[in-house]
């Protein structure tokens, strides 16, 4: 009979562990725009990340919408096997200067399309890989509003904005923050300063991605931190239970 309030105590101690493990999980689930930050004024590549977050269906469309407020002249899709991309474009009210010509329409929307027999599967993801530019340099931010469609017919919405000091939404749009050009950091990203320091490829991409990295390594530490001490505590009142009940005998 007194080993059942000891099963007790350790049946709440495992729940509590993989409820934090279950909170933590969506915080990695979302549509993201990868790195999440690039140099105003100049030109990146980025990848949109996409997890599949059913167990029974798999992801066969994405549609990523591009903000006309802030236009981008050039938009160019990186082949990807078994999926065919199309770029739609919109006229703009008001023509845009780019190395100092109109350009008069700008990239709206692109659409990946699955081909037959392919799909990103439960638990799985994929990326997406684009050229973007020039991005514009009288904004710290763009927001990609973007639809995730299933084999099944569902269609995730992945269009909330976040906003400072509230919790972030169930479905985040992607965003790609925009930071000030470095000190010789020329127009379409590459660093004339220091050739070695762009050798391969925009050094604030590399900067961001590597923060991005730490970012989510600190966030699976605090998690694993979090689960050890609940199952150390527990571990602990058990011994003191046990010590506790040969004392008395």
């Amino acid at each position: 009979m007194r080993s059942l309030p000891t099963r007790r105590l350790a049946a709440v101690a495992l729940t509590a562990a993989a409820s934090v493990v279950a909170l933590a999980g969506p915080a990695f689930a979302h549509v993201t725009v990868n790195p999440g930050a690039a140099a105003q004024g100049g030109y990146t590549a980025v990848d949109f990340r996409v997890p599949n977050e059913s167990d029974t269906a798999g992801t066969v469309k994405l549609e990523v919408n591009l903000p006309l407020d802030h236009p981008l002249a050039s938009v160019r899709t990186l082949p990807l096997p078994g999926w065919t991309a199309t770029v739609e474009k919109a006229k703009l009210d008001k023509p845009i200067k780019v190395h100092g010509s109109d350009v008069n329409e700008a990239a709206s929307k692109i659409t990946w399309t699955a081909d037959a027999g392919t799909k990103i599967a439960p638990g799985q993801f994929q990326e997406f890989r684009v050229s973007i530019g020039p991005l514009p340099s009288d904004a710290d931010s763009m927001v990609f509003k973007t639809l995730q469609s299933y084999d099944n017919g569902d269609i995730v919405r992945w269009i909330d904005e976040s906003k400072d000091g509230q919790p972030e939404p169930a479905h985040p749009a992607p965003v790609l923050k925009l930071t000030k050009a470095a000190a010789g950091e020329d127009a379409h990203g590459g660093v004339t300063a220091s050739p070695a320091a762009g050798a391969h490829g925009d050094s604030s991409d590399q900067a961001s991605g590597g923060a991005k990295a730490s970012d989510s390594t600190a966030r699976v530490l605090g998690v694993v931190g979090i689960v050890v001490g609940v199952i150390g505590t527990a571990v602990g009142v058990l011994g003191l239970r046990r010590k506790s009940s040969g004392s008395a005998s």
